[in-house]
């Protein structure tokens, strides 16, 4: 019997793919890439058209050795790594190692890992594209070449250890961006001015807002700037007749969203389950490659995981409104199929993220996947779903009331029809609707009270990784598959940290290296130049553009940049802060504050001749629980991610208290009296008890019935 043996990249996609082939099939895997660009040389021949000198990874001399062997005893080769540009890569490196001819039908690719999905790409294997592997090539190149000349220039004028790169530099320059505008946005004071009407007839009351006043029978705009405005306008209908000016009612219709692509995943993931990027696509990998299902065997739940199209199969389309009318009812079908435009930039290549398997509910497979996993993949269905379903239909009343000429206005809203509601909503209810009691043209309205409020204009908000991940994406910073880990590195990287609320803030040390790029080198951390660029690299992919003709045009002017910034750019000194102690060991220093491996800490001025170091404590402003001492912030080294502890924590007399959440004062659990804190969703905030052995906590309960089924089987 022939036989064939078919590469993917990891050993969970094997046992996957490994159900729907048959025993003349071997599944084998490479476990990621197999050669790169050596780790200690530029591995960039620049003067030989930036030909690249790749090497074996290290570790994988083994993995090598096995599917050469297994190469070798099978009839045909076929490579099935992953439908994109890495994945092409990583195709072209095996061929090379096996000695395996590229224009030969060699390469399958599948979008889902289902049965047929497999069986069809096997049966329409074809040549490597090699202009595919030129786009990931070219990429991986300018990415070295930027990251090998422009570090150590970083190492040399300002200190060892820093790094910049092509979507990095520019990406971290967003953030800093952000702080500058922050740093020089000044407050505008304005005022909200609330009339609380009812109907006389009626106790209901509702809230009408300041809109404006008539001029020429016309509602002219009108926000009050300061308190002597407002004062004015509380004047002038303090004992005014308030009539009802207006209504206006309609039917509105609310449609859903595209199903996700890569970014608008993990900005969902971030916003409305609190995981940041890598993780969200960990764990997205995790339900591609295929998890092990009780009665199902290893299967893959959702459709490839990196792409930035909303484009949907026919026969997907159809599975997703038959399984709908089923649910829910043939009204919760939108008539036909709902199709989304795809952004210009978007490449098209992959499906939308989607259901793999539309006979694997969320609710039958949750307790065979782990919380996170089961989060994630009832995230992916439900918007999926969704965007096949009806609009959301609304009772919309608009109403104008008028009081001495001047104007309020009250919004409402009723449902009158779920449609893709039913099963999805993320949306942030407007604070103005209300429910508004039956008002006629002309009715006249009874005053409770009038309500001022003083405002003033915010800055505009730190990026958080949602938000910036959509702004790269806005920008043409990156492509879905860079999102997540350059968000990653930047923080690895100490040039931005995150803050308590999921914000992230850049560093005196990522201002620092952004100001000298930008004095320098302002095309690298140029958001326009590197999306043009991303373009172009993008008609390498379509086999429009001449890969080593698109690097040499970046790289010579980038090069002399460099010449001329190493001679010319003086040694920048890292900013030192004096806390204004002497060194408790040597009594001879000045205690500062450095930047480290894992962030800012304390440290003696006469380092390296005294070693001392002490963390920056950061106080939480609530006192401890359990002693009454204060609370500080930590942070996490690996997880990146602050914590809450007892000042006393390992001191004399010690405090245990240590928790992910900040507690509550003065606030005890009712059913066992511990402490209570705040827990955290993205932007809600809900209080839960801080004992892990409460019976209010999940995971206590979860643990006490695993117990009580471990007594019975007993």
């Amino acid at each position: 019997m022939s036989k064939t043996l078919l590469i993917v990249e990891s050993p969970a996609k094997a046992k996957t793919i490994g159900r729907y082939l048959g025993n003349s099939y071997k599944i084998a895997a490479s476990v990621g890439h197999v050669r790169d660009l050596p780790s200690k040389t530029i591995g960039v021949n620049v003067r030989d058209n930036y030909q690249p000198q790749y090497v074996t990874m290290a570790g994988k001399e083994k993995v090598i050795r096995e599917l050469r062997a297994a190469a070798a005893d099978a009839d045909r080769v076929l490579l099935a790594t992953d439908p994109d540009r890495e994945g092409e890569a990583i195709a072209f490196h095996l061929a090379h190692l096996l000695k395996l001819d590229p224009t030969e039908p060699l390469r399958v690719t599948f979008n889902e890992i289902t049965e047929k999905a497999v069986q069809d790409g096997v049966q329409n294997a074809r040549p490597l594209d090699l202009d595919l592997v030129d786009a990931q090539q070219s990429r991986r190149i300018l990415d070295r070449l930027v990251g090998y000349e422009l570090s150590p220039l970083l190492w040399k004028k300002i200190k060892k250890g820093l790094s910049a790169g092509r979507v990095q530099s520019v990406t971290t320059r967003l953030i800093v961006m952000r702080e500058r505008e922050i740093e020089a946005f000044i407050p505008e004071e304005y005022w909200l001015l609330y009339a609380h009407l009812k109907k006389f007839e009626d106790t209901r009351v509702f809230r009408a807002k300041y809109h404006g006043f008539l001029k020429g029978g016309k509602v002219k705009k009108s926000v009050p700037k300061d308190k002597a405005e407002a004062d004015a306008v509380l004047a002038a209908v303090k004992d005014a007749s308030y009539t009802v000016r207006s209504v206006a009612k309609r039917v509105a219709k609310k449609q859903p969203w595209a199903p996700y692509t890569t970014s608008t995943l993990q900005q969902d993931a971030s916003r409305m389950l609190s995981y940041n990027s890598g993780r969200t696509m960990r764990l997205a990998q995790q339900l591609y490659e295929g998890v092990t299902l009780p009665g199902h065997g290893q299967t893959a739940l959702i459709t490839y995981i990196r792409t930035d199209s909303v484009r949907v199969s026919a026969e997907a389309l159809h599975e997703a409104r038959r399984l709908i009318a089923d649910t829910y009812g043939d009204e919760y079908v939108v008539p036909k199929p709902r199709y989304f435009k795809n952004k210009n930039k978007s490449q098209d290549a992959h499906e939308a993220i989607r259901p793999s398997h539309f006979d694997l509910p969320p609710s039958a497979v949750e307790s065979m996947l782990t919380k996170e996993q089961a989060k994630l993949y009832k995230l992916i269905w439900d918007r999926f779903l969704a965007s096949q379903m009806s609009p959301a239909e609304f009772d919309r009343v608009n109403v104008e009331v008028e009081a001495n000429g001047q104007v309020f206005r009250a919004a409402g809203e009723r449902m009158r029809f779920a449609g893709f509601m039913k099963l999805w909503s993320s949306q942030q209810k407007d604070e103005d609707d209300q429910q508004l009691p039956e008002l006629e043209e002309g009715q006249t309205l009874q005053l409770e009270k009038l309500v001022p409020e003083q405002k003033f204009t915010q800055p505009p908000a730190r990026y958080t990784e949602a938000s910036l991940i959509k702004a790269m994406e806005e920008f043409g910073i990156g492509r879905p598959s860079t999102y997540a880990p350059t968000i990653m590195t930047i923080q690895d990287r100490q040039y931005a940290e995150r803050l308590p609320g999921r914000t992230l803030k850049p560093t005196e040390l990522g201002i620092l290296v952004t100001t000298m790029l930008e004095d320098h080198f302002d095309s690298v951390v140029d958001p326009a130049f590197t999306a043009e660029m991303e373009n172009r690299l993008d008609t390498v992919e379509s086999g429009d553009n001449d890969w080593v003709k698109i690097v040499d045009e970046f790289y010579k002017p980038f090069h002399e940049l460099i010449v001329k910034a190493d001679k010319g750019v003086a040694k920048i000194e890292m900013p030192v802060e004096d806390i204004g102690r002497k060194c408790p060991k040597c009594k001879e220093g000045d205690l500062q504050i450095k930047e480290g491996r894992y962030g800012r800490f304390i440290a003696c001025s006469r380092y390296p001749a005294c070693d001392h170091s002490e963390p920056i404590v950061v106080k939480a402003g609530v006192d401890c629980p359990l002693c009454g001492s204060d609370v500080i912030i930590k942070t996490a080294r690996k997880r990146k991610r602050q914590f809450f502890v007892c000042d006393q924590k390992g001191k004399d007399p010690k405090c245990p208290f240590i928790s992910w959440d900040k507690p509550i004062p003065g606030e005890t659990c009712p059913v066992c009296q511990s402490y209570m804190v705040e827990k955290r969703y993205g932007r809600n905030v809900s209080k839960r008890c801080g004992s892990k052995d409460c019976p209010t906590n999940a995971r206590a309960v979860k643990a006490k019935k695993a117990k009580d089924d471990d007594s019975e089987k007993a």
